[in-house]
């Protein structure tokens, strides 16, 4: 049986409040807005979301949306929270709010709403992960706020957000990396999936030695998923279950490490090492046709 889900494909729709709560007229006198209409209010009059996500914002690309702004208005209005008589909040919409400061606008169009601090936090959160190009570490910090701030459990977000449970752990694991890999990800020196593969390994030494590697040799996801593999520490079960010390792989040594990777620039190709617990261990060099068999060859003779 299908289980219709409370998805949040309507954007801010899902989480605002009822229509009772609309703040509805506009500067016009006499004039009332109806629930959900748009108000051009004063930019002066706005404060920025105390409860926004995103941390860095482009200065290429605001003025480029300035300029688009000042030529074609804007399109999609910005939410706003009324705090009072002529003060508001933003609630989302930051982009457009500073690309407008950019472009000389005084005023902007705005739907005014009202909501206490963990409706506008949820509304803040889940429309700038849906809606915004949030790189990963800050969508992973918006569902983490998400989850310890408005007490969310995983699966109640994946409900909020329409993502998988599992795509949602994936995310928040990022933030157990260390802050050199988090960095590397918000500067786009690394992917997503370079991050997962490194999340797979266990010891934080190793996971700074192969994000070393990554950025040093270009590696790619695949690269870097089998090196991940070469230390990753993989345990085998006897039959009754219980680990089989005799068939443990251990964790490679920096210096094995090394050997690997000078092996690949010797080689050409993926060369992996991997090493029992008792000492004992093999080399893999594959290739990919005959003619490659032969080259590798020709290098192991000279």
């Amino acid at each position: 049986m299908s289980i219709k889900r409370n998805a949040l494909g309507r954007g801010l729709s899902a989480l605002l409040e009822n229509a009772n709560t609309d703040i509805t007229s506009n500067n016009t006198e006499g004039a009332v807005k109806v629930s959900g209409a748009v108000a051009n209010i004063e930019i002066s009059t706005i404060e920025t979301n105390p409860f926004q996500p995103r941390t860095h914002f482009e200065e290429d690309a605001l003025n480029e949306l300035a300029a688009s702004i000042a030529e074609h208005g804007i399109i999609q209005p910005i939410t706003v929270r009324k705090l009072g008589y002529d003060k508001y909040q933003l609630i989302s919409g930051e982009r457009r709010f500073r690309a407008s400061q950019i472009a000389g606008l005084t005023s902007i169009p705005a739907y005014i709403r009202i909501a206490n601090d963990q409706a506008m936090l949820e509304m803040a959160l889940v429309e700038n992960i849906q809606r915004e190009n949030l790189n990963s570490i800050e969508v992973a910090i918006s569902y983490k706020r998400l989850i310890d701030e408005c007490a969310l459990t995983q699966e109640q977000l994946s409900q909020k957000v329409s993502k998988q449970r599992s795509t949602i752990t994936n995310y928040l694991r990022l933030l157990k990396l260390p802050v050199e890999i988090q960095l590397a990800i918000i500067n786009s020196d690394i992917t997503m999936g370079h991050a997962r593969a490194l999340i797979n390994i266990d010891n934080t030494d190793n996971q700074l030695e192969i994000y070393q590697q990554i950025v040093s040799n270009n590696l790619s996801v695949r690269e870097t998923e089998d090196l991940a593999r070469g230390v990753k520490t993989e345990k085998k079960s006897d039959k009754n279950g219980k680990p089989d010390k005799k068939s443990t792989k251990g964790q490679l040594s920096f210096e094995k490490l090394k050997v690997v990777d000078d092996l690949r620039a010797v080689f050409n190709t993926k060369v992996n090492i991997s090493q029992e617990n008792n000492g004992k261990g093999k080399i893999v060099i594959p290739f990919k046709s005959d003619n490659d068999l032969k080259r590798i060859l020709d290098l192991l003779d000279a």
